[in-house]
């Protein structure tokens, strides 16, 4: 028999008690100023360990009517916000933990049965005083609100573990989400509701089906992605407090960016401190499992992204079609989306990209390649990774094997076309994507250059790379670098300064040869 209604403090100072606590309260004055407005849904999904279930306990303690919490808060970030006092334990609070109803493995309407008759319970044994009868559970919910001049903050964790453990079965969903809206939409006695989970919102074609929360994701956590996981300042902190170097955790727990900000997993950094050694402590908490056959099946030819992310690359992604559940995927990019959610990769919100965020996520997909036998892939781009020192060395020979074993394996009828040998090109260079921004058919000058790689800001050191590609009867190196000369590439390049590359490959559709010719230059203004 499961109790929800003001719990009091007590889960919340047991996270003040742990050896290491960072202090997330100022999400409370976020969620103050959404108190009895018309912005008082929310909805946050991130994945597991991120601290979901704290913040719930932090929320519960904050606002529950049945304890005095000043003891726990007068010293943290948010006892300096005007709006402490005016909220602190004033309201009644529901908590639900969605997933204890999958745990007893009830169906949804049993489940939801049982939930409403132990909210119903909770309610009568409180309020006493109040004759409820049969009453349905919002006007119990009503009543006690006009009666006791204090409304209620819901607070739903792992909210979406229907979507999840019901993945198949629709019916469920619409239920469940039916019993949402009607407990919660355009209710006066809510003052507030939180949800927190991994999935975002259950959307039907492009409308939520909760439409009244506003929704704070892995893809758009604005403007709490401070508060999406530990910030780097944070992490640094704690390093130096526990005699770790930074750069390790930099290396192994970094890489996840929301909106611009560098998050670090919690549970990693804690554990990782706590044992005093870095491992891959999260992801041991999980696999993927539901996915690794559309993986292990290259569903939408999934696994060119994930080998072009192994060797440090981003892939462009669109998020706005992924329906936020686990089986409704039409695309490549839904399932890349999927896993963004879950953590497994990181969604740049400027370059719609997304990329594999550290070492840490970097050897489970390694793990879980191997288990399905890509060996072979790996293998093939570790080998690729040598075509940028090749070409920054002028290496001529290795840039042009590389190229020849990419085109042998990349088409089983080895097709001689120009379209071909231009996706062989990309093909071969995707290793050097985490350094360079590669720019296909980029104007310039009298024609169009084929690719032009632009080091990013943190090589500044590093030459502009320009690929012309000719293949054809006879075609020649030299001669794709006399059309860059030919064709004035170098006016598309007057905001560029330095060393720049050009980079000639041919290949001869008669000899069935490849060919490169690397020139070097120099541009200043």
């Amino acid at each position: 028999m499961c109790t929800y209604l003001n719990l009091g403090n007590n889960y919340f100072q047991e996270a003040l008690n742990s050896q290491i606590y960072v202090d997330m309260t100022g999400l409370i004055a976020y969620t103050n100023g959404l108190v009895y407005s018309k912005n008082k849904y929310i909805c946050i999904s991130r994945p597991r360990r991120f601290g979901k279930t704290t913040t719930g306990d932090m929320l519960e303690a904050y606002y529950c009517r049945r304890c005095d919490s000043h003891a726990q808060f007068d010293g943290l970030a948010i006892a300096q916000s005007d709006t402490y006092e005016k909220h602190i334990n004033k309201y009644n609070v529901i908590h639900i933990n969605v997933s204890e109803l999958i745990n007893m493995e009830m169906d949804v309407d049993t489940g939801l049965a049982e939930l409403e008759k132990n909210l119903k319970r909770d309610l009568k044994k409180e309020h006493r005083i109040l004759l409820f009868g049969r009453r349905k559970l919002v006007k119990m919910l009503g009543k006690v609100s006009k009666r006791t001049k204090k409304g209620f903050v819901f607070i739903f964790d792992e909210w979406d573990c229907p979507m999840r453990d019901w993945k198949d079965d629709a019916k469920a969903h619409d239920r469940y989400l039916f019993f949402l809206k009607n407990l919660l939409k355009d209710r006066d006695y809510v003052a507030l509701a939180f949800m927190t989970g991994i999935l975002p919102i259950k959307k039907y074609g492009n409308e939520s089906a909760l439409n009244m929360f506003w929704e704070i994701s892995m893809t758009n956590a604005a403007p709490l992605q401070t508060y999406t996981g530990f910030t780097s300042k944070e992490v640094e902190k704690l390093c130096a407090k526990h005699n770790r170097p930074f750069e390790e955790f930099e290396w192994w727990y970094d890489g996840y960016t929301v909106n611009g900000e560098h998050i670090y997993n919690p549970k990693s950094v804690v554990e990782s401190l706590g044992r005093g050694v870095s491992a891959n402590y999260w992801t041991s908490t999980q696999k993927f499992e539901s996915l690794k056959g559309y993986i292990e099946e290259n569903s939408f030819g999934i696994h060119d992204a994930i080998i072009s992310m192994l060797a440090g690359g981003a892939v462009e992604t669109d998020t706005t079609e992924f329906q936020n559940d686990m089986v409704s995927f039409k695309s490549m990019y839904d399932i890349l989306t999927l896993l963004v959610h879950l953590g497994y990769l990181t969604y740049d919100f400027d370059s719609k990209t997304v990329s594999i965020p550290n070492h840490e996520i970097e050897s489970e997909f390694r793990s879980i390649i191997s288990e399905i036998g890509w060996e072979s892939y790996i293998s093939d781009y570790e080998e690729k990774k040598k075509v940028l020192d090749a070409t920054l060395a002028g290496d001529e020979k290795t840039v042009a094997e590389i190229i020849a074993r990419t085109h042998r394996a990349y088409s089983e009828n080895y097709s001689n076309n120009e379209a071909t040998l231009s996706a062989v090109l990309r093909e071969s260079y995707s290793p050097v994507l985490k350094n360079y921004s590669m720019v296909p058919e980029m104007p310039a000058g009298g024609g169009i250059a084929d690719y032009i790689l632009i080091p990013n800001k943190k090589i500044p050191d590093k030459p502009l790379i320009v690929l012309e590609l000719k293949s054809k009867k006879y075609a020649t190196a030299e001669g794709a670098i006399d059309q860059i000369k030919k064709n004035h590439y170098d006016e598309a390049l007057s905001a560029y300064t330095g060393e720049i590359l050009l980079v000639g490959i041919s290949y001869d559709t008669v000899r069935g040869e490849h060919d490169c010719v690397i020139e070097k230059t120099v541009k200043t203004k």
